[in-house]
């Protein structure tokens, strides 16, 4: 294995004819997917099954994915139980190995990987193809990050003993992937997971269990062995208490929202009957995120940032910027240019390459969405957008709205969706106090010159950037975890995440 991680590079499907025809072949050739539970390494299917639709074309059936049930949750708990001792003592560098492979594979089927993405969650081809991206980055970057904590760790020297530390595993963790991010994410906290030393089972997100079958599938190929990893689409409403009060169950890694999130939390910090630990809860809960435009910000580049974080990916992200906070003095100038560059965005289906903003995921979100917009039509005034887009997809028009209060609900609750708050600032100092008045604290941004280190020092949030977009961060590059109700900081892509998954153990031994 090279020991330097790059990241994976980009299609640019623009300029390079052989990728999109490579892709458009993939989009041509899919067909719907029958996806088994997987239990001990043991294929289930079963008469409940999970639909898994194009948003796009709701009419259009993507997979069925077999549904579990509480006991079959429970065998799933049970074979991972049974067989973490074999997988967890394991050398690190053959469960590297297979991330590794795993990383590989992710690289030969791309164009299926971005296919499904596209199709199942209404990703654009390059929103799609970062999601997969992405994937690869997770496995190659944690496979190497496992290596270095297999080392041997820095002990201060003490006459008269030998003393060492090492990592071990946990146990057995509960995986709860979200929509928006089915390839990546699922298989950074799952590759996470396993890679050191712990087996896994995998809950995809009930809108996208087609993805998170692919996902699974490489895993397996690439050399999990049966049982250390379970493939369990289920409900979380029916399922998802046996999955974290089970005593059997050491960890949940969970990205998702606040309100589950907190439930998870509070479940996981009861000790059950039978249970020998306290349970260790990584989430990543999203986020009310800001840009910050200051009046000596080159206004240009960021009216295209807002607008690039606020609708790429239909604002479906949870770093996505929901909050242009903008000072007096530049207020109407960047509210025009966001104006005209959000009317400028090319909406349709995402299968075809040209389209930059697509359908929401479902219709429970177009309706989650749509109900904002009329609060935000009596919080604020509405710039453009604000209405649902012909056709029988799930598309809602890109919106801005102006004029927007701090405290108005479209200025202090997680949309997810394209919809765009645009707040007045009296000066910097005010808008910088207005992006920090939020339970949350996950990404945000400034634009500006004289104040940036101004900004550095007192804008609250886990990942912010300066002079670019809030959106788009990288494996290895932009750790990303937030404050407050953002989650638990956990920072995936960085070199502190593996050790969320591991107990550290000292041995000294006196010497003769």
């Amino acid at each position: 294995m090279d020991t330097d991680f790059r990241n994976e590079p980009l299609v640019a499907f623009a300029t390079d004819a052989g990728a999109r025809a490579a892709q458009q072949a993939a989009l041509d050739a899919f067909t719907p997917v029958d996806a088994p539970l997987v239990i001990g390494g043991k294929r289930i299917p079963t008469r409940a099954k999970i639909l898994s639709h194009n948003p796009c074309a709701p009419s259009r059936i993507v997979g069925r994915a077999s549904k579990a049930s509480k006991a079959q949750a429970e065998r799933a708990i049970e074979a991972a139980h049974a067989a973490f001792p074999a997988w967890s003592r394991l050398p690190a560098g053959r469960r590297a190995d297979v991330l590794v492979r795993a990383a590989d594979l992710m690289r030969k089927r791309r164009w299926e990987l971005n296919a499904l993405l596209i199709l199942e969650v209404g990703k654009t081809w390059a929103e799609a193809d970062a999601d997969t991206a992405e994937a690869i980055d997770f496995c190659e970057f944690y496979a190497r990050e496992a290596l270095r904590y297999a080392q041997e760790q820095p002990l201060t020297p003490f006459a008269g003993e030998r003393n060492r530390l090492t990592y071990q595993p946990l146990g057995v963790g509960i995986v709860i992937s979200p929509w928006n991010f089915p390839c990546a994410i699922l298989a950074g906290m799952a590759a996470a997971a396993l890679v050191t030393g712990n087996t896994v089972v995998m809950k995809p997100a009930s809108v996208a269990p087609v993805t998170g079958f692919r996902v699974f599938e490489i895993l397996e190929e690439a050399g999990v062995p049966a049982g250390a990893l379970n493939f369990l689409p289920c409900s979380g409403g029916e399922v998802g208490d046996l999955l974290i009060d089970h005593p059997l169950t050491r960890f949940v890694s969970f990205t998702g929202s606040r309100d589950v999130g907190v439930r998870i939390n509070e479940r996981a910090a009861r000790v059950q009957q039978g249970q020998a630990w306290l349970k260790r809860v990584v989430a990543e809960m999203g986020g009310k995120d800001a840009i910050v435009v200051d009046e000596d910000a080159d206004l240009e580049a960021a009216a295209t940032g807002i607008v690039q974080s606020a609708f790429g990916y239909q604002g479906q992200k949870c770093s996505a910027c929901s909050r242009a906070i903008v000072v007096d003095k530049v207020y109407d100038r960047v509210l025009a240019l966001v104006q005209a560059k959000t009317e400028a965005l090319r909406v349709g289906d995402a299968r075809d390459p040209l389209t930059q903003v697509s359908a929401v995921v479902d219709d429970r979100q177009m309706e989650k969405v749509l109900a904002y917009v009329k609060v935000g039509r009596r919080e604020g005034r509405l710039v453009t957008g604000g209405r649902r887009l012909p056709g029988d997809g799930y598309f809602v028009a890109p919106t801005v709205i102006a004029d927007v209060s701090p405290k108005a609900r479209i200025a202090r609750e997680e949309i997810f969706g394209p919809l765009l708050a645009v707040l007045r600032a009296k000066d910097c100092d005010d808008a910088i106090r207005i992006a920090n008045d939020s339970e949350y604290g996950l990404t945000g941004a400034f634009y500006g010159r004289a104040r940036i280190e101004r900004a550095k020092e007192e804008f609250r949030a886990g990942n912010l950037y300066i002079n670019r977009k809030c959106t788009g961060a990288l494996v290895g590059v932009h750790p990303f975890g937030g404050f407050g109700m953002s989650g638990t900081n956990s920072k995936a892509g960085g070199r502190d995440y593996l050790r969320l998954f591991l107990e550290a153990k000292v041995v000294s031994e006196k010497l003769a």
